[in-house]
């Protein structure tokens, strides 16, 4: 079987939200159905897509994913949004949860980047971090104190 999924950004979900996850056929009789996503990192979306556990190959041109029995080729339009073409063992519902679960996966690949980012630039920022917690919910509370040595 054949799906092609369009990766709706979240920041145009709410127009697009009565699409959401809704399917339409193209001129072939191929399944496409639209799906909000947040990815627009290539890098961190192969590492998502790693993440998932999918051997990934990248190119100027797409990012290609495969599991058992499932390939999703990743293709960006000149509007910046994201297709997902999925082949093999795969239909409508297991394309949806899959891109899900890698969209998931993309924000936890996003939130690394962000903490990475934190604590390497908060000593120039004059601040040192004196704990980190992670909670039940996987989100992430960061605290930091003045330095004192950089005023």
């Amino acid at each position: 079987m054949s799906i092609s999924l369009i990766l709706v950004p979240l920041a145009v979900a709410t127009v697009a939200a009565a699409h959401a996850a809704t399917a339409d056929r193209d001129d072939e009789g191929r399944t496409i159905c639209q799906v909000q996503t947040r990815m627009r990192d290539e890098t961190l979306l192969a590492g998502a897509l790693r993440d998932t556990g999918a051997a990934v190959a990248a190119d100027q041109a797409a990012i290609t994913a495969d599991w058992q029995g499932v390939r999703a080729e990743f293709r960006r339009g000149t509007d910046g949004v994201w297709t997902a073409h999925l082949t093999g063992d795969v239909d409508e519902e297991r394309a949806v949860a899959i891109v899900r679960s890698v969209d998931a996966a993309y924000g936890r690949q996003v939130q690394r980047a962000v903490l990475d980012r934190l604590r390497a630039q908060a000593p120039a920022a004059g601040l040192r971090l004196e704990s980190e917690q992670v909670t039940e919910d996987a989100s992430v509370r960061l605290v930091f104190a003045v330095d004192g040595r950089s005023a």
